[in-house]
C-alpha cells in the first residue's frame, strides 16, 4: 500500500491513527512536530502526510505551507486532521495546500476514504 507520514504531537492520536493505518496495510512513519515532520518528509518522501494543526513551534498550517512550497515535497498530498473545527480553519488549511481537512476524532472510514482518494488522484 502507501507510506504515510503522521505529523502530530499527541502520542495517543498518533498511536490510534497508526494502528488502523497499519491494519489497512500502510507503512507508517511518525514525527512529533512540524519541523521534524518537514525534515522527515524531505528525507523519506512519503506517499501521503497526515498533519495535525495545533503543535508547538511550527503549527500544521505553517508546515503544510512549507511542504507545498518546497520542490522536494510539493508533490506529496497533505491531509489535515485537527480539533480545530471552524469553517475558517478548514478554508485556511486548504489554502495552505492541504487536499482535505478532517476533524478529530476522525472516523476510520472517513480517513481511509480520504487517503484512497488522495492516492488515486
Amino acid at each position: 500500500m502507501a507510506r504515510v507520514l503522521i505529523i502530530d504531537d499527541s502520542p495517543t492520536e498518533t498511536r490510534r491513527t497508526s494502528d488502523f493505518l497499519i491494519q489497512a496495510g500502510h507503512q507508517v512513519d511518525c514525527a512529533q512536530n512540524g519541523k521534524d515532520g518537514i525534515h522527515m518528509a524531505q528525507s523519506i518522501s512519503p506517499d501521503l502526510i497526515l498533519m495535525d494543526v495545533v503543535m508547538p513551534d511550527l503549527n500544521g498550517f505553517q508546515a503544510t505551507r512549507q511542504l507545498q512550497r518546497d520542490p522536494k515535497t510539493q508533490h506529496i498530498p497533505v491531509i489535515i486532521i485537527s480539533t480545530k473545527n471552524q469553517q475558517t480553519d478548514k478554508i485556511w488549511g486548504l489554502r495552505q495546500g492541504a487536499i482535505d481537512y478532517l476533524i478529530k476524532p476522525v472516523q476510520e472510514s472517513a480517513l481511509i476514504q480520504s487517503i484512497t482518494t488522495a492516492l488515486n488522484d
